[in-house]
This record gives C-alpha cells, sequence and structure tokens, in this order.
C-alpha cells in the first residue's frame, strides 16, 4: 500500500528556487529538514545558542501544529552546532521544550552554517499516533 505524500513549505525563497520542502509527510510519519534561525525578512534571529536554539524549536513545534501534530509526537531531534562549548544553553532551551516528553537527542559539533552568526541547525522527526 503506498502512503500518501505531503509536501509542505515555510515560504523561505531558497525552497521554491532549490526545489526542496521544509516539512514532508508520508503517511503517518513527519520530518523537518534542517531548520536555522533564519527570519521571513532573511535576517538571522539571535544572537548566541539559547535564543537560536528556542527561536528554531519553536519554529518546527508551529510547523508541526500548522497539520495538526504537536511536540509530543515528537521522537527524535538532531542539532548541528558550530560550537559544542554552547551545548547548555542549547539543552536549556531544548529542555524548556522537550524534557517530559523525552524524544531522542543527538548534537553534533559541525564546522560551519550558511552564515558566520548562525550556531544551530535542527532536524525533527514525528509520527501521528491517532
Amino acid at each position: 500500500m503506498k502512503m500518501e505524500r505531503k509536501n509542505y513549505s515555510s515560504g523561505a525563497p531558497l525552497e521554491e528556487k532549490v526545489g526542496y520542502s521544509r516539512m514532508v509527510q508520508i503517511g503517518p510519519y513527519i520530518k523537518i529538514g534542517g531548520t536555522t534561525s533564519v527570519q521571513e525578512d532573511g535576517t538571522v534571529y539571535g544572537e548566541d545558542a539559547y535564543e537560536q536554539t528556542a527561536y528554531v524549536l519553536d519554529k518546527q513545534i508551529k510547523l508541526l501544529e500548522s497539520i495538526g501534530a504537536s511536540k509530543e509526537d515528537v521522537f527524535s531531534i538532531f542539532i548541528y552546532t558550530t560550537d559544542i562549548t554552547q551545548g547548555a544553553k542549547i539543552c536549556d532551551a531544548y529542555a524548556e521544550r522537550f524534557h517530559d516528553i523525552k524524544p531522542l537527542n543527538t548534537m553534533v559539533e559541525i564546522t560551519r552554517l550558511n552564515r558566520p552568526t548562525q550556531f544551530v541547525e535542527i532536524e525533527m522527526e514525528a509520527m501521528l499516533t491517532e
């Protein structure tokens, strides 16, 4: 049985230009691709890793809610950071949203992101259970 695929955009201009979706749902499975703290006007939100992590997670939670899912449906979060010494700040923002849900969590340090002022990029996976 083939499951229905739905593509969702966040409205970022590159999504249409390059040909990618911010979020894809196949059946009950939902994946949100790598998301940074770039705002609709193209500027980077937040001056530290905590602010950027909070912004990205809230942005992703809103995407889930827009299709009737919730943060309670999240089972995996993958965080890329350009500065692992900021891990405590990243974990603080994460814990405020997911402490009691306890999804899988991986954090890795990478060399850089698209802009030098970006500290985090986050991927998220969820599964609709109802």
